[in-house]
């Protein structure tokens, strides 16, 4: 045994001692499961306010970026910069932010991110040139990919494991929220040449809300007991469990897999190889989930049918329908995903979602304008694949890889994972009008459709089920090398 280990096994002793003597210390009979259900509830949907800021200013750029091109006069160089510059931004945010919550906290970092989003939501707002946008815009983006990062962290690390995928997943319901709120926003404020600044700094108003909550939030218990905060860890663990029993069962199981930890949190841990089919699966569901196409319906629907012969009017109702199907869908995916499994409800939509795709391109082979049965074949087709990718990929992307991690490397790893998300939304985003000008309307949804069987095989082959299983159980599974066996407990 080197120094270096001798130590640190010393150190993982002394903490399980001090762990134990805070649980002895706090035991009690008094069983209150129910207000510790309502507890983490409430923490989890405070957090999931994080979405709001994610959906809403992914969805009102698209209404601000009409005046704020008559402001500025902007190019279509112009045009991209302010569109993308949030993207661009969000894959810094994810990735930095990961040493922020391992360093101060997942909380902290949480009101951080917040702080920026107000200060950059308000400089948007007040930006006298293009250039200050881009960097307030770059600076929202730091925020959102912070926010992607940690929410998801920190729910799963509040939830039990029974209740954690609904509660992970309610970050994709607000997101979806904030797609449909921004679509109102940029409705209802629109027709004015200086509209859009109204529109960016009403982004700091859920921020503001995210802010205060967190104020009144725990920190990750996890996080706590991993810094040497044994006491103020088994306290927060009593509030979220509420039964002696179920919190010792619980200090047990962080206690073993501490002990049986590598040490060392560093970006190189992220190399390891016991780790390595944590990443694949994680980073492969966050590429797939854009890679698939939900965003190009989202951002481009409206143009790509307008192209293809449907009325301006009929487009937009169809690009609000979109919006819709996705709220109602992910939903339903949040009641879902505990009882029937993450990967269990991939594997079963995803061949949906693809098929969804194959019909929707057969459908503009004939350049025929869009009426009867073809119309009503198209919209089924359009929201048939927004319900099964938006109820699979979507809602499954935040949810594993917060979990699959191990605790050691969780933020970072989930930091890597959600720069990976926005990577490839950002290039979905720069070459989906590409491939339809050189593949047409129809290769474009049959490439997607392909994609879409890809992320089925890649699923069935790499994804384990996650549901029913505690986060130390599913790091002990990485460690004894037996992670694509992992079942429901």
């Amino acid at each position: 045994m080197t120094p270096a280990s001798d130590t640190y096994d010393k150190a993982t002793s002394l903490m399980h001692k001090r762990a134990i003597s805070a649980f002895d210390a706090q035991a009690h009979e008094e069983d209150q499961r129910q207000s510790a259900r309502r507890y983490v509830s409430i923490a989890a949907a405070v957090a999931a306010v994080g979405g709001l800021l994610f959906g809403y200013d992914t969805g009102i750029i698209a209404s601000a970026l009409i005046f704020v091109t008559q402001t500025f006069s902007l190019s279509t160089i112009g045009q991209e910069w302010v569109a993308a510059s949030l993207n661009i931004g969000a894959i810094f945010g994810a990735v930095l932010s990961g040493p922020v919550s391992d360093r101060w906290g997942r909380r902290p970092a949480i009101m951080a991110a917040a702080a920026v989003f107000i200060v950059a939501s308000i400089g948007c707002g007040l930006a006298p040139d293009v250039a200050v946008l881009i960097v307030a815009r770059l600076g929202l983006g730091v925020a959102i990919g912070a926010t992607t990062q940690i929410v998801p962290v920190y729910v799963a690390e509040l939830a039990p494991a029974s209740r954690r995928g609904g509660l992970v997943s309610l970050f994709q319901l607000v997101f979806s929220l904030g797609l449909l709120l921004a679509f109102f926003v940029g409705y209802e404020l629109s027709g004015r040449a200086e509209s859009w600044r109204a529109m960016f700094m009403l982004g700091a108003v859920p921020a503001l809300l995210l802010a205060f909550g967190m104020l009144f939030l725990p920190e990750s218990p996890r996080w706590l007991l991993h810094n040497e905060q044994e006491h103020h860890a088994v306290s927060v663990l009593y509030r979220l469990r509420g039964h002696k029993d179920v919190v010792r069962d619980e200090l047990d199981e962080a206690l073993v897999v501490r002990a049986e930890e590598h040490n060392g949190s560093d970006w190189k841990s992220l190399t390891q190889k016991w780790v390595r089919p944590a990443l694949i699966a994680a980073l492969g569901i966050a590429a797939f989930s854009q890679l698939s196409g939900p965003n190009v319906i989202v951002y481009y629907a409206p143009i790509i049918l307008s192209q293809a012969g449907l009325g301006h009017s009929a487009a937009l109702l169809t690009s609000v329908s979109v919006g819709v199907t996705s709220t109602i869908t992910t939903a339903m995916g949040i009641a879902l995903i505990d009882r029937v499994g993450r990967r269990r409800m991939m594997l079963v939509m995803l061949p949906l979602a693809a098929l969804s795709l194959f019909v929707l391109g057969a459908i503009f082979i004939s350049s025929a304008p869009l009426t009867g049965m073809r119309l009503t074949l198209m919209i089924i087709s359009l929201l048939g694949y927004i319900f099964f990718n938006f109820g699979s990929l979507s809602v499954a992307v935040w949810l594993v890889a917060s979990e699959v991690f191990p605790l050691i490397i969780r933020s970072k790893a989930m930091g890597l994972a959600s720069a990976t998300v926005w990577f490839s939304d950002t290039i979905v985003s720069l070459i989906t009008l590409s491939l339809v000008e050189t593949l047409g309307t129809t290769g474009t949804f049959w490439l997607f459709g392909l994609v879409n069987v890809a992320a089925f095989l890649f699923i069935w082959k790499y994804v384990p089920e996650t549901a029913g299983t505690t986060l130390e159980y599913i790091e002990g599974s990485l460690l004894h090398r037996n992670f694509y066996k992992i079942h429901k407990k």
